[in-house]
C-alpha cells in the first residue's frame, strides 16, 4: 500500500515538474514555475522522509491556509470537507439542529437554540453541557468539531447526551437534523405609527427578496418613514447589496463599482428597477461591525444623499472577493477587486499589500486620506470605512460590568433561574425586580465572583516593575497605603452601577425565554441610536438640512 502512495506521489511530482517546464516563457513564469517546483519537491520529500506518517491532505491544506493568510483575511481555500461552509456563507443554509453553541473552560455547550428548531423542539436549553454525540464522546473537542457533528445529512436523527443544571443523571434528547435557514432579518416592526424598523443581519441570496418584503410589510402597517440597521452586519454578496439600494434610489443611479487587476472584475453596477421607495425619509443605523456589503449599501445610500446614516464609523472593507472552483470539489475565495463607491471613494481601512516589518497591517495614514463630494456637494472621505452624518460614541461601561459579561455571570445566572422559573412576565412588562437584584447578587457571592480594576491591574504591575529594580522596600508603605485606597466592594459596585448591569442582566432574561428575536424587540425601545433615528426622521426640516445642508 505505501510503494503505491509513494509511485503515485512521485508520478504527480513528475507530472507536475513537466508541466510546469512550459512555463518558462519569461522571468515571472519562470518564478513562478521555479518555486512551484521548490513546493512540489519539498513536499515530496517531507512526505517520505519524516520521523512520522503525515497526513498529505492535512498538509497541504495548512500551508495552503498559511499562504492565503499572508495576503489579506478574506482570501480563504476550502477543502471538500467545507463545502457546508461555503453554503452558509451564501444562502445562509446548513442541514443541522439550529443551535448556537460556544466553548465554556472544558466543555462545549449549547449557547442559543434558534426558536422552533430541532433543538428547540428537542428540548435542548442554553448552559447545556454536551457530553456525546450518537454515543461519541465530545470531551476535549472543540467547538468546531462538535459543530461538524451535529451537522450532517437532513432527516437523520441523532442522539445529543447533556448534563444539565439540578439533574443528578446525564439526559439524553433526541432529534432529527433539518435544513436550517438563518434569518437575514430576524425582526421587522412599528416603532410607533409612522416609522418602521427592519434590522439586516447578513447579505446571502435571499436577503434583497426579504428586505422587500419586509418593507412592503411595513408600508402596509402604516410606515412613512423607516430605519435600516445594518448594526453588526459583516457583509456578503455584492449584487444583494445593489438591488437592496436600488430599493430607495432612481433607476440608472450608480450604486457601486469594482477595480481589480484583471480587467474582467472591472464592473459598474447601477440600480435596475425602479424603486419601491423613492422618497421615504429613512435612517441606517451602522457601528464599527457594518462591512463590505453593508459598506456599500450605506455609503452609497449617504453619496447619493439618500438616508441620514447614524451611529459609529464602519469597519472599512472596500475588497471584493471571488468564488472560484478548483479540482477535486474544493473552491477558493479570493480578492479580486476594491469597490468604489458613487462619490468614487474607496472605504479600505487596511492596507494589505504594504506591510510593516513586523508583518502587522497600518490602517491608510491620514495624510492620504482624500476628500470627495456627494451627490448634493456634501463632503466625505476615503481611507477607513463610512462616517455617519450623526456620529454617537459607544457606552463606556464599567469594569464590573465588563467582567459579569467576560466570566459569564449574567449567562450562567440566568439559566440557573430559568430552571427553577419556567415562566417570567410578558416580553413588554418584564423587568428586573429588586427581589432578582438580590438574587443575582447571592449568586455571585456564592460562585466567589471577583475581578480588579483597571487601577489595581496598573498597581500589580507597578509592585512588579518595583520588586524587579530593588524599589519596593523602600517604597513598600506608600504601596500599602495606595492598595488600601484602590480596594473596591462588589457590594458598593453593584449598587453604583446598579443602572448598566440590570440592562445587561434583562437583555440575557429576555434572549432565555423570549429568543432573539423578543432581544432586538426590547433592544427597539431601549436603543439610542434608535431614538436618535426617530427624532431626525420625526423633523423634516432637521433631516433635510443634513442631506442638502444651506451652502
Amino acid at each position: 500500500m505505501k510503494a503505491k502512495k509513494f509511485l503515485f506521489i512521485g508520478i504527480a511530482f513528475i507530472a507536475i515538474v513537466f508541466g510546469l517546464t512550459a512555463l518558462k516563457n519569461d522571468d515571472k513564469s519562470f518564478e513562478i514555475s521555479k518555486q512551484l517546483n521548490i513546493y512540489a519537491t519539498l513536499f515530496r520529500d517531507v512526505n517520505l522522509f519524516y520521523v512520522d506518517e503525515v497526513e498529505p491532505e492535512k498538509l497541504v491544506t495548512t500551508g495552503i491556509k498559511a499562504m492565503l493568510k499572508s495576503l489579506d483575511p478574506y482570501t480563504v481555500y476550502y477543502p471538500e470537507s467545507e463545502m457546508e461552509d461555503v453554503k452558509l456563507m451564501t444562502t445562509g443554509e446548513y442541514a443541522g439542529i439550529g443551535s448556537v453553541i460556544s466553548q465554556k473552560g472544558e466543555h462545549v455547550i449549547i449557547r442559543e437554540p434558534y426558536k422552533g428548531s430541532p433543538a428547540d423542539k428537542a428540548g435542548l436549553l442554553p448552559g447545556d453541557i454536551i457530553l456525546a454525540i450518537d454515543g461519541h464522546s465530545v470531551q476535549g473537542k472543540n467547538t468546531e468539531e462538535v459543530s461538524n457533528l451535529l451537522k450532517g445529512q437532513p432527516g437523520k436523527e441523532i442522539t445529543i447526551k447533556i448534563q444539565r443544571a439540578y439533574e443528578a443523571k446525564p439526559l439524553e434528547k433526541k432529534t432529527i437534523r433539518e435544513k436550517i435557514q438563518l434569518p437575514n432579518i430576524p425582526y421587522y416592526g412599528m416603532l410607533n405609527d409612522k416609522t418602521g424598523y427592519l434590522y439586516l443581519t447578513s447579505f446571502t441570496d435571499k436577503s434583497a427578496a426579504d428586505v422587500r418584503s419586509a418593507i412592503i410589510a411595513l408600508k402596509n402597517e402604516g410606515a412613512t418613514s423607516l430605519i435600516l440597521d445594518l448594526r453588526g452586519n459583516a457583509g456578503g454578496l455584492l449584487d444583494q447589496a445593489v438591488e437592496i439600494v436600488n430599493f430607495f434610489v432612481p433607476r440608472n443611479s450608480k450604486v457601486v463599482n469594482t477595480k481589480g487587476k484583471v480587467k474582467q472584475w472591472d464592473k459598474e453596477y447601477v440600480a435596475t428597477n425602479n424603486p419601491i421607495v423613492p422618497e421615504m425619509p429613512l435612517a441606517v443605523l451602522i457601528d464599527r461591525g457594518s462591512a463590505s456589503a453593508a459598506e456599500i449599501v450605506s455609503g452609497a445610500l449617504q453619496d447619493l444623499d439618500r438616508a441620514v446614516l447614524i451611529g459609529e464609523r464602519s469597519f472599512g472593507k472596500g475588497l471584493v472577493q471571488t468564488v472560484r472552483d478548483l479540482a477535486y470539489n474544493t473552491k477558493l475565495k479570493v480578492t479580486t477587486a476594491k469597490y468604489y463607491i458613487p462619490s468614487g471613494r474607496c472605504i479600505q481601512a487596511l492596507d494589505y499589500s504594504h506591510r510593516n516589518p513586523d508583518g502587522s497591517v497600518g490602517k491608510v495614514p491620514d495624510s492620504l486620506i482624500s476628500e470627495f463630494k456627494t451627490q448634493a456637494g456634501r463632503k466625505v472621505y476615503d481611507g477607513g470605512g463610512i462616517t455617519p452624518d450623526i456620529k454617537i460614541e459607544p457606552k463606556e461601561y464599567a469594569r464590573i460590568t465588563q467582567e459579569l459579561v467576560l466570566q459569564d455571570l449574567t449567562f450562567d445566572f440566568v439559566n440557573d433561574y430559568a430552571l427553577r422559573h419556567p415562566n417570567i412576565a410578558p416580553l413588554k412588562e418584564f423587568k428586573i425586580t429588586e427581589e432578582i437584584y438580590d438574587e443575582f447578587i447571592a449568586y455571585l457571592k456564592e460562585k466567589e465572583f471577583t475581578y480588579k480594576t483597571e487601577t489595581q491591574q496598573i498597581l500589580t504591575k507597578l509592585i512588579e516593575a518595583a520588586k524587579a529594580e530593588k524599589y519596593y522596600e523602600e517604597a513598600e508603605s506608600q504601596i500599602n497605603t495606595l492598595e488600601k485606597s484602590f480596594v473596591h466592594s462588589i457590594d458598593r459596585d453593584m449598587e453604583v452601577f446598579k443602572e448598566e448591569i440590570t440592562l445587561f442582566l434583562t437583555e440575557q432574561f429576555i434572549q432565555r425565554y423570549y429568543y432573539l428575536e423578543g432581544t432586538i424587540e426590547y433592544r427597539t425601545s431601549h436603543d439610542e441610536e434608535i431614538a436618535k433615528a426617530i427624532e431626525i426622521l420625526n423633523d423634516e426640516t432637521a433631516y433635510q438640512n443634513i442631506l442638502r445642508p444651506a451652502k
